[in-house]
């Protein structure tokens, strides 16, 4: 499962090997300036455009997602609770990773883009 962590004004988000290989994916490094909003993801149906990686659908989606003018980060597993986190000025434009620190992770990157208001 890929780890979220805060860590000086930066999210890092980290893959297993598996999820590296099998997603085509690698370890994330972004400015925290560059979240804009941030929600508990509500449905996969989020998850939209032409996948590179791996998905099985409702089991475990972890790649790249894009479609017109937007290109997703995913990283989600089957029971896990999930964030659902859009970006700006970064490689992508969104990020939708299950985390079992959602809502700590959501309160504090939520804290941090109301106080960059």
């Amino acid at each position: 499962m890929a780890w979220l962590e805060i860590v000086d004004h930066r999210l890092l988000v980290r893959f297993s090997r598996t999820e590296r290989v099998l997603g085509l994916v690698h370890d994330l490094d972004l400015p925290l300036s560059a979240v804009t909003a941030v929600r508990p993801l509500r449905s996969w149906a989020e998850v939209a455009g032409l996948r590179v990686g791996l998905g099985l659908w409702g089991v475990w989606l972890v790649g790249t997602w894009r479609s017109r003018g937007r290109r997703q980060l995913v990283a989600l597993r089957r029971d896990r609770p999930a964030l659902h986190i859009w970006l700006h000025g970064v490689k992508y434009d969104e990020l939708l990773v299950s985390t079992p620190e959602a809502e700590l992770l959501r309160e504090c990157l939520t804290s941090t883009t109301e106080e960059e208001l």
